[in-house]
């Protein structure tokens, strides 16, 4: 492992981490001398980040799934000892079944409640507790633009829940600010990623790419290193005195709020 780096030594989990933000992250991470546990239900995905990151621990769970998460972590304790950094990101988007309020079925809600909401709150119960066991840390979350602004009308349960993370984000900071525990969340954009291949495929098959990149005012959408590396910023020293906030990664989609959501 590397002993250089503004995470050297860190000792870090990141949950949806066999592909999209999750594993862009886990790279960037181990670049900056971290060593690195993922977390995810895509045993395949999971098999390829093994190729692509060295001494990688990974683990076949799903986050909704309370032993599971807890057997997760107490994999990485007895493996590390401790834990440094959290990155929560794993998440859903039922494309092609959510849909606007009155039309939403609860089977659909209750699906993506499982994983984004409840599955994130897992993650954090037993992940910040083996961070308070080590003396502390830094935890990102990673919410979304529809957490903060209709960007995506018709899908009403993804949304919902990426609001809830949100507001977990900042009453877990200031229960925690005292434990030395500093808690973050990165808000992407539109990024191309396994979760959102639905709506670039539906773009490129309309012809309508390049109108995806005017949602947001850098006339493009983001790349999921783009985002690792504001979560990477986030993990490290360099944000010791930030706790409690939500950090866009958007192009500048929410900065004027000029552009409509997921309908082209």
């Amino acid at each position: 492992m590397a002993d250089s780096g503004r995470l050297a030594g860190k000792r870090t989990l990141i949950t949806g981490g066999g592909s999209g933000i999750g594993l862009a992250t886990a790279k960037r991470f181990r670049s900056e001398g971290a060593s690195i546990a993922l977390i995810d239900r895509d045993s395949a995905g999971l098999d390829r980040a093994k190729e692509s990151i060295a001494d990688v621990i990974t683990i076949d769970a799903d986050i909704s799934d309370e032993r599971q998460v807890e057997q997760a972590f107490e994999t990485v304790m007895e493996r590390w000892g401790g834990l440094d950094v959290l990155v929560a990101n794993a998440a859903i988007q039922l494309f092609g079944r959510d849909a606007p309020v009155h039309e939403l079925d609860l089977e659909t809600w209750d699906t993506t409640i499982a994983v984004n909401l409840t599955g994130t709150f897992l993650t954090c119960k037993y992940g910040i507790r083996c961070l308070l066991a080590t003396g502390g840390g830094s935890v990102i979350v990673t919410a979304s633009p529809t957490s903060q602004f209709g960007l995506a009308a018709g899908f009403d349960a993804y949304s919902a829940s990426k609001a809830a993370l949100i507001n977990l984000t900042q009453t877990a900071a200031c229960d925690l600010g005292g434990y030395n525990v500093r808690v973050n969340a990165v808000v992407p954009g539109l990024i191309e990623t396994g979760m959102t291949k639905p709506v670039f495929d539906y773009a490129r098959e309309k012809g309508k790419e390049e109108k995806l990149g005017y949602r947001c005012e850098l006339r493009r959408y983001g790349e999921p290193e783009e985002v690792a590396r504001a979560i990477l910023f986030l993990a490290s020293d360099e944000a010791s005195y930030i706790t409690g906030q939500a950090l866009p990664v958007d192009g500048g989609n929410t900065a004027s709020l000029n552009l409509p959501g997921m309908k082209f």
